[in-house]
């Protein structure tokens, strides 16, 4: 486990304040974002994969940890310098952020639709992309309400072979995904549009917390 900065603890204590029937996915909340950092801190990157809203919900913490989501991140002052001199540089470096590395699996329609059309082998696209961009040290992130995609599962073996961190972010009963991972974050929630709602408010939340740990200050 990690210890939470300040701003890291009001990150925590306003989600529960916002959902405090999320308390109970707090520890394994808090082991992701500690991953995070041992990830982040060795040069590594954050996979995610899903199907329908969770592509969706994947594509969505991509979007939120590669620019700004509510801190300032700027650009570093060598890099500010290496840039003054190339092609839009000096308005680059002025509105460039810092991202940290995430990538959505399963977006690239060549890759996905090739290995649907070449292999006998079905749903397993994520699996192979993933073998492709994961190195260890990685984390990856597979989400699935139910806890059973056959895709997510595939990719998790891949992260786990080559040495990656497997995560599932999944409903109450968790499925075989919450059983194969590393760290199993199981949202409350009776229906798939329950469940998705608290996975947006776990995934918003450890977004803020990576994010605040590396840049402290507000917008």
């Amino acid at each position: 486990m990690i210890n939470l900065s300040k701003v890291e603890r009001e990150i925590v204590d306003a989600m529960l304040a916002r959902r405090p029937d999320l308390e109970a996915c707090l520890d394994d909340l808090l082991a992701l974002h500690a991953d995070l950092v041992r990830c982040y801190d060795g040069g590594g990157k954050l996979l995610v994969c899903g199907n329908g809203g969770s592509c969706a919900d994947a594509m969505h913490i991509v979007g939120e940890l590669c620019k700004s989501f509510e801190r300032k991140r700027p650009v570093p002052a060598d890099v500010v310098i290496r840039l003054q001199d190339l092609p839009m540089g000096k308005d680059l470096s002025r509105r460039l952020e810092v991202g940290l590395s995430a990538v959505a699996l399963g977006l690239n329609a060549a890759l996905k639709t090739a290995v649907e059309n070449d292999s006998p082998l079905r749903d397993m696209a994520f699996a192979q992309e993933a073998y492709a961009l994961t190195k260890p040290g990685d984390v990856l992130i597979a989400i699935s309400t139910s806890g059973n995609a056959d895709n997510g599962l595939m990719a998790m073996s891949i992260a786990k072979a080559v040495g990656a961190t497997t995560v599932s972010l999944t409903g109450p009963a968790g499925g075989r995904m919450a059983a194969f991972a590393d760290i199993a974050i199981k949202a409350p929630g009776n229906s798939t549009k329950v469940v998705q709602e608290a996975h947006l408010v776990l995934y918003h939340t450890f977004c803020a917390l990576i994010e605040g740990h590396y840049f402290p200050e507000m917008r």
